[in-house]
């Protein structure tokens, strides 16, 4: 660049040229209190387009359910509404007429039947 002449980078085109590259911002606080270390934080930050990010093999948000609707849940999860769909059928067979879920939530005693002497 001749001398004297500025680049007229736009914001736009610096923000694009980061999340094509990535930029990596590291730093550490510490408090100390006499000599003594009281609490240290590292902060690694990652700044980069989600292409970059999985060209490098990081994808953590498409397996955190609270940021992925295709996340379908932990194994946990997973056998839990199955179970609840068992119980809930089981329910339906053993009294047609009533189709509403009984003992769902927690601490909830299960429905009494009739002739039961609980």
């Amino acid at each position: 660049m001749p001398y004297g002449q500025t680049s007229t980078s736009s914001l736009a085109d610096i923000l694009e040229r980061v999340l094509d590259k990535g930029i990596v911002i590291a730093g550490d606080i510490r408090i100390n209190l006499l000599d003594i270390e009281l609490l240290t934080i590292k902060l690694r930050i990652l700044i980069a387009s989600v292409d970059k990010a999985k060209e490098m093999g990081i994808d953590w948000w498409e397996h955190d359910p609270s940021l992925s609707s295709r996340h379908t849940g932990s194994p946990l999860e997973q056998e839990n509404r199955r179970l609840r769909t068992e119980l809930d059928a089981l329910r339906a067979q053993l009294d047609p007429g009533d189709e509403t879920p009984h003992g769902d939530e927690p601490g909830e005693p299960p429905p009494r039947r009739r002739g039961s002497t609980r």
